[in-house]
């Protein structure tokens, strides 16, 4: 198994587990830390093994608390191609991919979080996009996802006032799937995995794509069109697992997806 400097990453069947891993400092990033991830994510990209990716933190206060203000100060912003923690600008990804928010989601670590398919949240979770009050915008994609998450109003008011949001205003909101006690957490992330793994790969894959990227940034009538040219649509149409499924329901037996 690869070894991390600022991330774990564990596999359990077909679902990756990424831990941000440096809570001495609440999980910040810094350019170092977002280029081991963007790797992360490109080396789950890439796997036909690994169908689903579940992203927490490690420690006890914070799933991450954005990106680390003193290597601002000292080197800039640094980011690479794959966006903050090599998933926010990574608009490629067709795999699902949960958050477990433990703790804290400030700045670059709630963008994450809304990078991220599902959100999943202990019940002392906190969500903010304090950047302003640092002289700093929440440019990893925050700005942008948190209006489609939950309306231009809604957002405007949390981003304007750099407020905190609790999980449960956050599942209020709608933009938190789940709120469950801490010591549930990681349960309830690979409980919601595991059903995922149930379907298709394939098939969740074009699904993911469609419901995620066109219904979100083109017209209805558009879209409907353009949903048949997707490329893991296309992929779905050419998968073995296209036959696996209806053959498996006709033997009544649980399917044996190939993930490809």
């Amino acid at each position: 198994m690869t070894s991390y400097s600022y991330a774990k990453v564990d596999r359990h069947d077909h679902v990756t587990v990424i831990t941000l891993n440096r809570p001495e400092v609440l999980n910040a990033l810094h350019g170092p830390a977002n280029r081991e991830l963007d790797g992360i994510f490109r080396l789950f990209a890439e796997d036909p093994d690994q169908w689903v990716a579940i992203v927490t933190g490690a420690g006890d206060r914070a799933f991450c608390a954005g990106y680390a203000l003193k290597s601002v100060a000292d080197a800039g912003v640094e980011l690479p191609p794959g966006g903050f923690a090599g998933i926010t600008a990574r608009f490629d990804m067709v795999k699902p991919v949960i958050a477990a928010v433990n703790g804290f989601a400030f700045g670059g670590g709630f963008e994450t979080a809304l990078a991220c398919d599902i959100i999943v949240a202990s019940d002392d979770a906190q969500f903010a996009l304090p950047e302003p009050r640092v002289g700093l915008a929440a440019m990893a994609g925050g700005l942008l996802r948190l209006p489609r998450a939950i309306g231009e109003k809604r957002a405007m008011e949390i981003i304007l006032t750099c407020r905190r949001v609790s999980a449960e205003e956050g599942r209020a909101l709608g933009f938190v799937a789940d709120v469950v006690p801490r010591e549930r957490l990681m349960e309830r992330a690979m409980e919601i995995a595991a059903s995922i793994c149930q379907a298709s790969p394939a098939a969740i894959r074009a699904s993911k794509e469609v419901a995620g990227r066109l219904a979100a940034d083109e017209p209805l009538s558009r879209a409907y069109v353009l949903q048949n040219e997707a490329p893991a649509v296309a992929a779905m149409l050419v998968s073995p697992d296209l036959m696996e499924g209806p053959l498996a329901f006709s033997e009544k037996r649980t399917p044996r997806w190939s993930g490809r």
